[in-house]
């Protein structure tokens, strides 16, 4: 139920162009108790009168100067697509045709002049209720909505952080740290907005790409931490971490699962299509790949394992350029040059801890 304190403090806005008829409905609404209305002589008002104040009732006359009352209607149609306005027409025209076209205009009631007290009362009541019921179910529906979202955002967070510990559990095994899928990730989205990928992209690949080495999970530790090269076989065992990678990410729809799974099958693809597990060649291989390989390759070569030494900085960018067209898609690494700065403020943000 409508409570009489939200009824009555109803907005309202009349519009006639005769003083005595606006004369005559503020002494009805006010009679009864309305305490919250404007009226207007000048229907070239009511658009921006309604914008400021969004009225509950509108009360309108039909022949006037400057705006009919259907052209008003109209003309607050188009400001108000999206919302219920009440439009009780009080008029002295009863032909069929008048009726017609203030029905099609957004009329909702009508009243023919000269009215009963009671009635205009009645029928003013009665529009004001379905206009709070609307409000309320507006309010609802805002309410379900913002909760929707909300739930949908935590089971989006959720599911991002089991992606980010998957990938912090694939880096464990030959980093303990696992800052490397840190850095490697936010270097790739850097590189992402350096080509002028969307923004929903660039954080799809911010997310996904420390999955990248999840397959890393089922490779021996014998074969992953070994300190020295690894023969034939045991590099044919190395390399199948993409695939093992792949088959442990699935084929969930989610769009980051399905990066991610496609960022760990082939960010070891090369470029001139001599890489690992499908030889896939130039813009066959996945951008987010393409990508994910420059930021991944840099950051391991700057990085301690257990079979090298980090390299200097310098030697790790010239290895980058000298392998642009061969490793690399030469537009990531054109982009990762003029990147530079950025990408070594993020090196310098998620440090390895230092051994003691």
């Amino acid at each position: 139920m409508i409570d009489k304190t939200t009824l009555y403090s109803s907005s309202i806005l009349i519009v006639d162009d005769n003083p005595t008829n606006i004369a005559l409905l503020e002494d009805i609404l006010e009679e009864e108790g309305y305490d919250n209305y404007t009226s207007t002589t000048d229907p070239r008002m009511v658009v921006e009168l309604h914008a400021k104040e969004k009225f509950d009732l509108l009360l309108l006359d039909i022949r006037m100067p400057y705006m009919n009352g259907i052209e008003v209607m109209l003309a607050l149609r188009d400001q108000n697509q999206s919302d219920y306005l009440p439009i009780l027409v009080l008029t002295a025209q009863t032909d069929q045709q008048t009726r017609q076209r203030a029905l099609e205009a957004g009329a909702k009631d009508f009243l023919t002049k000269p009215f009963d007290h009671w009635e205009v009362l009645l029928r003013i009541r009665n529009m004001l209720v379905t206009r709070h019921y609307y409000k309320r179910q507006v309010v609802r529906g805002d309410l379900l909505e913002e909760q929707v979202r909300e739930r949908t955002r935590a089971l989006s967070e959720a599911q991002l952080e089991i992606v980010r510990r998957l990938g912090r559990a694939g880096e464990y095994r030959d980093n303990e740290t696992g800052a490397h899928v840190i850095r490697m990730s936010k270097v790739a989205e850097i590189l992402a907005r350096g080509l002028g990928l969307e923004n929903e992209m660039c954080e799809r690949i911010l997310h996904a790409s420390p999955m990248h080495d999840v397959g890393k999970i089922a490779i021996p530790d014998a074969i992953l931490l070994k300190p020295g090269p690894l023969d034939k076989a045991e590099w044919e065992i190395m390399k199948g971490h993409t695939t093992f990678g792949s088959d442990i990410m699935g084929d969930h729809p989610s769009d980051v699962i399905l990066m991610a799974s496609e960022l760990a099958l082939c960010h070891h693809e090369w470029w001139n299509g001599n890489g690992y597990p499908n030889g896939l060649k130039g813009e066959n291989i996945p951008l987010c790949a393409r990508i994910a390989t420059v930021s991944d390759v840099f950051d391991a070569l700057m990085s301690h394992r257990p079979y090298k030494e980090p390299w200097p900085v310098e030697k790790a960018v010239a290895y980058i350029k000298e392998s642009s067209g061969t490793q690399f898609d030469p537009t990531v690494v054109e982009v990762f040059l003029d990147s530079l700065p950025a990408i070594m403020a993020v090196r310098k943000e998620h440090p390895d801890p230092e051994k003691g």
